[in-house]
């Protein structure tokens, strides 16, 4: 008789707490954004104004993220049993898709400055600039410990960054306004805002898409996975393997596993254990089964998969 064993090994991997990050992040950019869009109005700067609607959807981003991270600390329900988290990967897609609804704002006003450009302040544009270049440094700063481990605040980092960079570039054609008079220059410089976020919006929206169609998160290679499980002592086979994110800084595996000579807790907590250090896998559940009932898999082979095709060994 097959003998089934399900190991839920849970380990909390609450999201790192950067509340006052996104608080002094939201203020500062809040209070920036009114000055900038005041001045780009008064200056009848394009490239300010463009600047100022996308400094606005980065606060609208900034609050959403810290909403998000809010909910994913609440506890579980019987309605939500892995609790809030998804928040934290819906939240990530929904600032990236701020950034190019931001584009589509910029490269409208753009390209109609661009048939008539308009006279604009240059030193205007150039001390404005400069203030956002400070403001938006200082609060990409505050969110570069968190990048490497969270999308959610890699998303924020790379508003932040992006921004301070789009900032610089306006610093330079305010300069350049001052000291030629070109006035076409202000349009450009917003295109060249555009696609800046444009550029680096892309891999945010990208992995956002990803996880949200349950998509195995990109620092883990599933295959590799899969070669670990299928090469643990007493292991004929794998399948049904299925890897993916409960939120951006949690990951969840499920599998089966074919042991004719039945496997022990100290097995199945030693696997969790190793999947949690090696690969960040922190939710694992592993069925035991002692023979291949469905005839779905028979061998241990790392040239034909046993969860999906993969790629034959040349």
């Amino acid at each position: 008789m097959a003998h089934n064993h399900d190991d839920h090994h849970g380990h909390d991997n609450t999201p790192a707490d950067f509340s006052r990050a996104f608080a002094i992040g939201t203020a500062l950019n809040l209070i920036f954004v009114l000055v900038e869009g005041g001045y780009g109005f008064m200056a009848n700067s394009l490239a300010l104004m463009a600047d100022a609607g996308h400094n606005l959807s980065d606060v609208m981003a900034l609050l959403l993220a810290w909403g998000s991270m809010i909910m994913a600390r609440r506890a579980a329900t019987a309605r939500h049993t892995y609790g809030f988290k998804k928040a934290t990967i819906l939240v990530s897609l929904g600032s990236a898709l701020f950034l190019y609804a931001a584009i589509g704002v910029i490269l409208w006003e753009a390209v109609g400055r661009l048939r008539a450009p308009a006279e604009v302040n240059g030193m205007a544009i150039t001390v404005v600039a400069a203030i956002g270049v400070a403001i938006n440094t200082a609060t990409a700063l505050l969110f570069m410990a968190g990048r490497k481990d969270d999308l959610n605040i890699k998303g924020a980092f790379l508003h932040m960054a992006a921004d301070a960079a789009v900032s610089a570039g306006v610093v330079v054609a305010g300069l350049v306004i001052v000291a030629t008079g070109w006035n076409w220059l202000d349009p450009l410089i917003s295109i060249a805002i555009a696609l800046v976020v444009l550029i680096a919006g892309w891999g945010l929206l990208k992995d956002s898409l990803h996880l949200t169609m349950a998509g195995v998160p990109a620092h883990i290679e599933a295959e590799v996975v899969l070669d670990y499980l299928t090469g643990l002592p007493g292991v004929q086979c794998v399948h049904d393997l299925h890897i993916w994110a409960a939120s951006t800084t949690e990951n969840v595996l499920t599998a089966h596993l074919v042991m004719p000579d039945g496997g022990d807790d100290t097995f199945l907590h030693e696997t969790a254990e190793h999947l949690r250090h090696e690969f960040a896998i922190h939710h694992t559940t592993i069925q035991i089964e002692q023979e291949d009932v469905n005839g779905v898999c028979h061998i241990n082979n790392k040239d034909q998969g046993c969860c999906w095709p993969r790629r034959t060994a040349s």
